[in-house]
């Protein structure tokens, strides 16, 4: 499914469970950030949102979300990143 290297990788850099950050730009409007904020609640089986912020661009056409949810393994980070570039409205995927 996943690409193992990816995952030793991450293995590597975090000791599971951690706090992970997630980071994603897209148009501005609250449906592209309930898109991410529903995305990475699927992947953590959450009923509630996980932290985040939001920042609006200057001329207010894109939203930077950032998430930091408590993950599991290195495989739902995988997961998670993958569900948010799927997003309709995405811009960029950090």
């Amino acid at each position: 499914m996943f690409d193992q290297s990816m995952i030793e990788l991450l293995q590597e850099r975090h000791d599971f469970p951690c706090a992970f950050t997630f980071k994603a730009i897209g148009r501005s409007d609250a449906a592209f950030t309930a898109r991410v904020l529903s995305a990475v609640r699927q992947h953590l089986d959450a009923e509630e949102d996980p932290p985040h912020s939001l920042r609006e661009t200057s001329g207010g056409r894109h939203v930077a979300i950032t998430v930091e949810p408590v993950v599991e393994s290195a495989t739902q980070v995988l997961s998670i990143h993958q569900a948010i570039a799927e997003i309709d409205g995405l811009v960029v995927q950090l």
